[in-house]
């Protein structure tokens, strides 16, 4: 798909998630209007578009390098496939994780590339990568990360003021002289599929910076049964709150469920690919309500304690368990699924079943 000039259009006849619009140019500007509606969309949906955000190059170059890398031979991409104990980073072959339930398999491969690899280059903290990758570390991976972190650390200076934290507060759990799980990624979807490619779940991590060019990314919009596609719009990135930023704001930042179903209509003719980039907490860090830092926090954990926000795990037990529990290999039966759960707690349809998601 990458060098196609003319996408087939987004259909009109299928369930539609509305999301807000929200322009990274007035927030860098202090737009008051604007920092209202990213505030909305983060505690309502957790979701929102994210429009003049600067990183248009860099998305498409990363669409440009997924491809050429995901064409690589098999044999070749599983040099650096991830393993079974939760590791991140790396290759993930197609159907070696669960979409549900049942352990149905998914229908997509992808490749994580760590934060802390690209920005200590070339001299990687964590793993090794294909030859494809390397080549365009500096010209394309760098550049790409450092202009997603610069964005993803906007929104949360932005959270972090109106959570009434102290300044760099949030800042402090990020900071880049200790490991994270922080990473980009790049996913392809074959084409002419039927079930999901990523299942029910909400991120592990604290923000995501998405750029897609088809469809199939769909939301389980809160209080409803009713999965929707979130209709890509050119030039616009997806923005969604992940377990981390949800736990550290006591609950009042919205983890929203989401999943990668095929693309709707005669999209889902074409290879899909996703560009996506996963801000993530230092990985010694305990997820926990900042209460003691903030009385808004603490008041709205008062109000709603919720036993998932405070497991005691560190940001990387959370997401070393999640993909742990996913994969198929690790699998003993339905509870695995649940094992692999975030911090959702909303029902969640699966077939013709009705499934409640608990952490």
């Amino acid at each position: 798909m990458p060098g196609l000039t003319t996408l087939p259009s987004f259909p009109t006849d299928v369930p539609v998630h509305s999301m807000l619009v929200v322009d990274y140019q007035l927030l860098k500007a202090g737009d008051k209007d604007e920092i209202s509606k990213l505030w909305h969309a983060a505690t309502h949906t957790g979701f929102w578009y994210l429009k003049n955000h600067g990183v248009e190059w860099e998305v498409d170059a990363m669409f440009d390098l997924g491809a050429e890398t995901l064409a690589l031979p098999l044999y070749e991409k599983m040099k650096y496939e991830q393993g079974d104990n939760g590791d991140s980073f790396g290759y993930k072959a197609r159907g070696t994780i669960a979409t549900d339930l049942s352990g149905t398999r998914d229908t997509v491969e992808f490749l994580n590339i760590a934060q802390d690899d690209v920005l200590s280059w070339p001299h990687p903290i964590h793993r090794t990568y294909p030859s494809t990758v390397n080549a365009r570390m500096g010209s394309v991976l760098s550049p790409f990360v450092r202009k997603s972190m610069d964005v993803n650390n906007t929104l949360l200076d932005i959270f972090e003021r109106l959570l009434g934290l102290p300044k760099g507060a949030i800042a402090a759990l990020h900071a880049t002289d200790e490991p994270s799980g922080s990473e980009a990624r790049v996913v392809k979807t074959p084409p002419n599929q039927s079930s999901a490619g990523i299942g029910a779940h909400t991120d592990f991590g604290t923000l995501t910076f998405l750029h897609n060019r088809l469809g199939g990314l769909q939301v389980l919009p809160p209080g409803s049964q009713e999965w929707q596609y979130v209709k890509p719009l050119p030039g616009h990135a997806i923005c969604n709150v992940g377990d981390a930023l949800a736990i550290f704001s006591g609950g009042i930042l919205r983890s929203n469920l989401h999943r990668l179903m095929p693309p709707p209509g005669q999209q889902s003719r074409y290879e899909r690919y996703s560009v996506a980039f996963f801000t993530r907490p230092q990985n010694s860090v305990v997820l926990r309500p900042l209460v003691e830092d903030s009385d808004t926090i603490a008041d709205a954990v008062a109000r709603n304690p919720k036993e998932e926000f405070y497991s005691g795990a560190t940001a990387g037990e959370w997401t070393a368990r999640r993909i742990r529990k996913l994969r198929l290999r690790n699998r003993k039966g339905p509870e695995t699924w649940f094992e692999a759960k975030g911090t959702e707690h909303q029902v969640v349809v699966i077939g013709a079943g009705v499934v409640t998601a608990s952490a």
